[in-house]
């Protein structure tokens, strides 16, 4: 495998994770995050195109109601996409029921330079998006 500075790399069972930092969206308010902030837990990175999607709503909200029984085995779940985290909270901000995500029980990190993605793996560069 690649390293984990490379563009190549993807994530997998007994390598160590590529660190990554950020602002989040975490209970409405802006955050500082990184990988050090889950030492000793399981972490769920997972990550979706773009905000205000169709498809992606249902995924995220889906992680976002299964957070405390993620919680339960000593597991955190986090979003991430390339949009800014301004828009992840008007996104939060915007009614499940207008195609928001509402109040979410997760953090919404912002990769708005690509790099977590690239270094996850899940970059496609040319139209500068994230795989789901």
């Amino acid at each position: 495998l690649p390293s984990a500075g490379s563009s190549r790399f993807a994530a997998a069972v007994t390598q160590h994770a590529p660190a990554f930092k950020g602002t989040a969206v975490v209970n409405g308010e802006f955050k500082e995050l990184s990988l050090d902030d889950f030492k000793g837990k399981y972490l769920v990175l997972f990550f979706y195109p773009l905000d205000f999607t169709f498809v992606c709503p249902t995924e995220i909200v889906a992680f976002s109601n299964k957070a405390n029984e993620f919680r339960d085995v000593n597991c955190e779940v986090v979003a991430v996409s390339v949009d800014s985290h301004f828009s992840h909270l008007a996104w939060i901000n915007t009614p499940r029921k207008s195609g928001g995500l509402g109040k979410m029980n997760i953090p919404v990190l912002s990769d708005l330079t690509k790099q977590i993605s690239r270094d996850y793996g899940v970059l496609l560069e040319g139209p500068g998006i994230a795989l789901r």
